[in-house]
């Protein structure tokens, strides 16, 4: 059985909405023909029991009448979930006259009270209540004393109605419980999305980061080979290795990065490269040295592999970034990297190339990459400012937290 067919068996097809009119669903369900048709036998049953009395004291044509509008009583509570309302109104007005309807009027007033508010459940209630002791009096029964029977129809009257305002105020709060879940199921839902949005954006920028490096790389010593395409062997061939090395960088970054993308377990090789820090630092200077850059590095810290691993990776991103935007904007030029810092007051990142002499080879950039770091330093706790030095060229100042 499906989780729609248990919800089919299992939930009434005139479910109340909270606060609402609790209005009758056009359809029934397995469960409510079972409890339609159980309700009906019992009313039978009551009926029959009722004119099993009356038929001791009463001639044959009343009996015949009390039997007819019995039926009668009991074939109209089909209409129970369609007209309430009208058939309790019904049923208190017959069982005036034939008291064998009394089982079918408190099968009517459970229904009023379990699908209508309170407000019509009070006068409905109110009118069986005085249909019910005029019947007394009008169809009095000889075994019994009349204050007794008028007590009789009260408590149950008042029984089934509470009984029905009991059902119809665990509905609204089944229905109730059932929306909150619905609510907190769309915005876990929600969250999900945008906590899946947020990190789209966080590898986006961590893909320029690192592919931008490699590219430029492989940009300016592409275009030394172009334009000059009758430099000495030794030149064209360390050139041509810094590119192929690039090149497998850059394809191994993107492999690791499209490796964050995918679910867990579907990594072939089961390992992923470990993450830049700052201890990592003097690689990246040393290969962006390597690729012809004058890269002076100027540190007073001691230990890097003591700054946490999220600032150090932070300082790496700054420091690729600003020594990519050189070879791209600057070529040729001096770049200095400084590092400063210690525990408790913070870690501070300058980058500093002086403007390049003569025409600058035109390379594109989107600034995307400065963004990009405002945004992570930002978030990890720390500002950054890049812009035109004082002094000419281009200096880019950082300043990362550094617990204690």
């Amino acid at each position: 059985m499906t989780r729609t067919d248990r919800q089919r068996w299992l939930l009434p097809s005139d479910l109340v909405e909270p606060g609402g009119s609790g209005a009758a669903r056009p359809r029934r369900t397995v469960r409510d023909w079972i409890v339609d048709t159980l309700l009906f036998l019992l009313a039978a049953l009551f009926g029959l029991l009722v004119a099993d009395v009356s038929a001791q004291y009463n001639s044959e044509p009343v009996v015949l009448f009390d039997q007819l509008a019995g039926a009668a009583a009991c074939c109209a509570l089909w209409l129970r979930r369609r007209r309430p309302v009208g058939l309790a109104v019904a049923l208190s007005l017959v069982n005036v006259i034939a008291p064998v309807a009394a089982g079918a009027l408190l099968v009517g007033l459970f229904s009023v009270a379990v699908r209508r508010p309170f407000r019509e459940v009070a006068w409905i209630g109110a009118l069986a209540v005085v249909t019910s002791t005029v019947q007394v009096f009008v169809r009095p029964d000889p075994t019994t004393n009349t204050g007794l029977s008028i007590g009789i129809g009260f408590v149950l009257i008042l029984l089934v109605t509470a009984w029905g305002m009991l059902v119809r105020a665990r509905r609204q709060l089944v229905e109730a419980l059932r929306e909150r879940a619905r609510r907190a199921e769309a915005e876990a839902e929600l969250r999900a999305a945008q906590a899946q949005r947020l990190a789209r954006e966080a590898i986006a920028r961590e893909m320029h980061d690192v592919l931008a490096h490699r590219l430029t790389l492989l940009s300016v010593h592409a275009g030394a080979l172009e334009f000059r395409p009758d430099a000495p062997p030794e030149q064209i061939a360390r050139a041509a290795g810094v590119i192929r090395d690039s090149a497998h960088e850059a394809l191994q970054d993107l492999r690791e990065i499209i490796g964050v993308l995918r679910a867990p377990g579907e990594n072939g090789d089961g390992g992923d490269r470990p993450q830049p820090t700052l201890a990592t630092l003097d690689a990246l200077i040393a290969e962006s040295r390597e690729a012809g850059a004058e890269v002076v590095l100027d540190t007073t810290v001691d230990e890097p592999a003591a700054v946490p691993a999220a600032t150090g990776r932070t300082v790496y991103r700054i420091a690729q970034e600003g020594l990519t935007n050189a070879r791209k904007h600057a070529p040729g030029t001096r770049v200095t990297v400084t590092l400063r810092g210690r525990p408790g007051e913070g870690l501070t990142v300058d980058i500093h190339n002086p403007a390049p002499d003569g025409p600058v080879p035109h390379v594109p950039g989107s600034g995307q990459g400065l963004i990009g770091l405002t945004e992570r330093a930002a978030l990890a706790g720390g500002r950054l400012e890049h812009g035109p030095a004082p002094g000419g060229g281009f200096s880019l100042h950082a300043w990362l937290p550094w617990p204690s």
